[in-house]
């Protein structure tokens, strides 16, 4: 697979969002979202509606990591730290993040961030999921990975990924990520920097689903820290 990454990055520093397509076959898709009836390969599940989640539900994977889901973590990481640390020196904060992977989750893990954050989600006809955030502890990489699993129209039809980006004194603003199954979204996790007349200034930005009409919808994150 060739990815254009001087295009992801100025998607990314224009949008808070870049599309990948075609990251992983339909076989990989479909062996990918058959794991979630394993359910010795996750730490825990989620029940979405218990918790004003939204509905459905998901689960975060224990390491090891399938292979698949390893593989990705490692090969995203590297090309993303150079976007990460370009937004971090925008916005003003001090933290860097080092050039491999397993530096960070180093990192993370003396922090007291141990617990994988890798998941699959699965939603049915009227699941959602409410826009959020995924942070999880002090250590935070500014950047994840969705992948989606199923083919719109033909497994699945509404369950739109959409995203919100708040700017200081305006309304929100809508997006709505056209994913294909294999495709993957790159997406900002809570800040990015946009340049202003009088510098850089941050925006907030969530990501959910919308409401999925019919069928079901598989989709698997790629959350590059570990949890507390």
């Amino acid at each position: 697979m060739k990815v254009d990454w001087e295009a992801v990055g100025q998607s990314l520093d224009a949008e808070g969002h870049a599309i990948i397509e075609s990251v992983l076959r339909p076989a990989q898709c479909e062996a990918l979202a058959s794991l979630y009836a394993r359910d010795e390969l996750f730490r825990s599940r989620v029940v979405m509606a218990r918790h004003g989640f939204g509905s459905g539900e998901y689960k975060y994977l224990a390491y090891p990591l399938p292979p698949l889901v390893a593989r990705l973590r490692e090969a995203f990481y590297p090309r993303l730290v150079p976007i990460a640390n370009r937004w971090h020196q925008a916005m003003g904060i001090d933290v860097r993040f080092p050039p491999t992977h397993e530096e960070f989750i180093a990192r993370c893990h003396a922090a007291g961030q141990a617990r994988p954050t890798p998941l699959l989600l699965q939603y049915g006809e009227g699941d959602y999921n409410c826009l959020h955030q995924d942070l999880y502890g002090e250590h935070v990489f500014p950047l994840q990975v969705v992948l989606l699993l199923s083919e719109p129209g033909r497994d699945f039809t509404g369950g739109e990924f959409v995203m919100t980006e708040q700017r200081p004194r305006m309304q929100s603003r809508p997006i709505v990520l056209p994913l294909r199954q294999g495709d993957a979204a790159i997406i900002a996790v809570h800040h990015r920097p946009v340049q202003g007349t009088r510098g850089p200034y941050r925006v907030n930005l969530r990501h959910g689903v919308s409401r999925v009409r019919s069928g079901h919808r598989h989709t698997a994150g790629i959350i590059f820290h570990d949890a507390a």
